[in-house]
């Protein structure tokens, strides 16, 4: 039991007739104040460089002042269609997201079909992950090919995001963060998400983005 997801424990002990032991608590609720505070300190820290807060489904639950900030900037301060709530795979996918204003596309859009069909948090698959998957997989101008990838290829330790806004590069990379010994499904299934430069001209780039708030 010890390697089971919090979530799946539940769903066992439902099927074996015993009342769920593990509590799926609201982000918001009064229980998770500490956790909420710790959160916004790893999301103000990570300034001037984008971090997020995501679920296990890859909604956005929590963004930084930088986050905020650099993806009005892609938007170009125009609020566009993309469907459903916030979601890191719909705005990478879908044409009114990011996607026109990144580089290298086709190599982070490989590596994240990649990351969604073999990634487990906890150890297992999120199935509406995987719906959201498929959903954007039928988005205009994406590659059918991204639809046969084995996941259990190799691949690079490091996926850089190379982002182009007129004259102005970004690149990052990023390194994902869950919190340990969660008794609180909720929590078990939080990933923080924070973005370094790969250049020092992304990291001048993103100062003068704080300068400019």
């Amino acid at each position: 039991m010890l390697d089971v997801p919090l979530r799946e424990r539940n769903t066992l002990l439902l099927k074996a007739g015993f009342a769920p032991e593990y509590p799926a608590s609201e982000l918001d609720a009064p229980s998770l104040a500490a956790v909420r505070g710790a959160l916004e300190t790893i999301l103000r820290q990570q300034e001037p460089f984008p971090a997020l807060v995501m679920d296990r489904s890859w909604d956005i639950l929590h963004t930084n002042a930088a986050a905020r900030g650099f993806f009005a900037l892609l938007q170009d301060g125009q609020a566009r269609t993309v469907p459903g709530p916030a979601n890191v795979l719909r705005r990478m996918f879908h044409p009114d997201g990011v996607r026109r204003h990144v580089a290298n596309w086709p190599e982070v859009a490989e590596a994240l079909v990649r990351r969604v069909r073999r990634e487990a948090v906890g150890g297992l698959t999120d199935e509406r992950a995987h719906r959201i998957l498929d959903e954007v997989l039928d988005y205009p101008g994406v590659p059918a090919a991204l639809r046969s990838l084995d996941a259990a290829r190799p691949t690079l330790p490091i996926v850089p995001i190379r982002y182009v806004h007129g004259d102005r590069r970004f690149g990052f990379f990023s390194t994902v963060t869950t919190l340990g010994t969660p008794q609180d499904v909720t929590l078990q299934e939080l990933r923080i998400e924070c973005f370094f430069p790969m250049d020092d001209e992304t990291r001048q780039q993103a100062r003068l983005l704080r300068a400019r708030r």
